[in-house]
């Protein structure tokens, strides 16, 4: 028997038995659907996590009260215990941080209240920013002027805006001028963001910006305020910048030696370390998830590839008597079964990708299809029925001819 007709019995036999199919290659269809559709979200959410969420420059580094992301309850509870960073502290790494090219400060309420005539917008992002925070982020305007050195020294009460404001409060007319009331608070609209689009369905654009020193006269001081530093250069330089800095900060927060930092300093590739080891541990707890279904889908078409056996006894006996080897015989039904496992594997692959790009296109959470992932999940399920198709096979080998041939179910 050669591959093609062995593949070609297989198929007949899966195409044959339509319900008995479906029930033996449910839990290979499961697995491998599971490891598709689990790859596909990794991939894209981290690519997502890269470019929009840790989008900072290679030479840029932020130091906060507490780390902005909390890995354990251990580090929020730890984090709250610490002393607020000031303008102060800023002014000091401003002043001292020699390797640092630049240094900017901001302060974020979350929740703001927006105003103009009789329309509003609430759960607006009020950001309080020096006018270094839009070179450090890379920030760009659609119009109008970004904050400068005279808006933050006097205090002005004016605002840049992003474009979900710009929509709701004017529509249809120019922005610039016009004053708005953020929190009943008066401010005059000078600049308006370039859109920035959603991330994980939350949008980037509903925002205001005002000046660090107009937000905590507004708001009030007790509130830390989040340090943000471009250093001189990439690798080293950015090392360098932010040892210098925590030094700095440490010096005034009085950190004693051999402490941990009584603040958070990290970098995107920090931000990024801590995601890939999160995605990663989900990724494997997943992987382990569906190699439960493999396994369980494996032993589904061994049990189905015995009764096979029983059923074609006879036909294993015609084909030993006209020459047949038991090689000839194992080949057969291992390129059999791991032909129903493999059908099996691309119904998991179509099924995954579907189930990804379905989720993507509801809630928009990212999805990228990997060539390697789809080649693995069809490697994975066929090995799968070839290992488990092993011992149905032997089986069929090692009849005896005449046996075989007497043989009636």
């Amino acid at each position: 028997m050669n591959l093609i007709e062995a593949i070609r019995i297989s198929l007949q036999s899966l195409w044959a038995n339509k319900l008995r199919s479906v029930l033996t290659l449910l839990g290979v269809v499961i697995g491998v659907a599971a490891v598709i559709a689990v790859v596909t979200f990794v991939n894209g959410i981290n690519g997502y996590v890269a470019e929009k969420i840790f989008n900072l420059g290679a030479d840029v580094f932020l130091i906060s009260k507490v780390s902005p992301v909390i890995t354990n309850i251990d580090q929020l509870l730890e984090g709250q215990k610490r002393k607020d960073l000031t303008m102060e502290d800023y002014e000091a790494v401003a002043g001292a941080c020699r390797h640092c090219r630049m240094i900017g400060a901001s302060i974020l309420n979350a929740n703001g209240h927006v105003k103009y005539g009789e329309q509003s917008i609430s759960d607006s992002w009020v950001r309080g920013l020096t006018p270094s925070m839009a070179t450090i982020l890379d920030l760009d305007l659609g119009a109008g002027r970004w904050l400068n050195q005279s808006d933050e020294n006097n205090r002005s009460n004016v605002a840049v805006i992003g474009t979900d404001v710009v929509d709701t409060l004017f529509p249809g007319v120019d922005p610039l001028g016009k004053e708005i009331r953020v929190e009943g608070q008066l401010y005059r609209v000078i600049g308006v963001g370039k859109k920035q689009g959603k991330t994980l369905g939350q949008s980037r654009d509903n925002f205001v910006g005002i000046p660090i020193s107009t937000y905590l006269k507004q708001f009030g001081v007790h509130t830390s305020i989040r340090i943000s530093g471009k250093a001189n250069g990439v690798g080293s330089q950015l090392d360098a910048a932010i040892d210098e800095a925590r030094a700095i900060l440490r010096a005034r927060r009085h950190d004693l030696p051999g402490k941990p930092d009584s603040f958070a300093a990290e970098t995107n590739a920090s931000f990024l370390s801590i995601w890939s080891n999160l995605s990663g541990t989900f990724f494997i707890a997943m992987i382990a998830i569906a190699a439960i279904s493999l396994i369980v889908g494996g032993i589904v078409i061994m049990n189905i590839m015995l009764v096979s056996v029983t059923e074609r006894t006879r036909e294993i006996g015609i084909r030993k008597a006209m020459g047949a080897t038991r090689d000839d015989v194992l080949l057969q039904f291992l390129i059999e079964s791991g032909t129903m496992a493999l059908v099996g594997g691309v119904v998991g692959v179509l099924f995954g990708v579907a189930v990804a790009k379905g989720i993507t296109a509801i809630i928009g959470m990212p999805s990228e299809i990997k060539l390697w992932a789809v080649a693995a999940g069809l490697l994975v399920s066929a090995s799968v029925g070839v290992f488990f198709g092993v011992y149905p096979a032997r089986r069929a080998a090692m009849l005896d001819p005449i046996a075989a041939l007497r043989f009636e179910l």
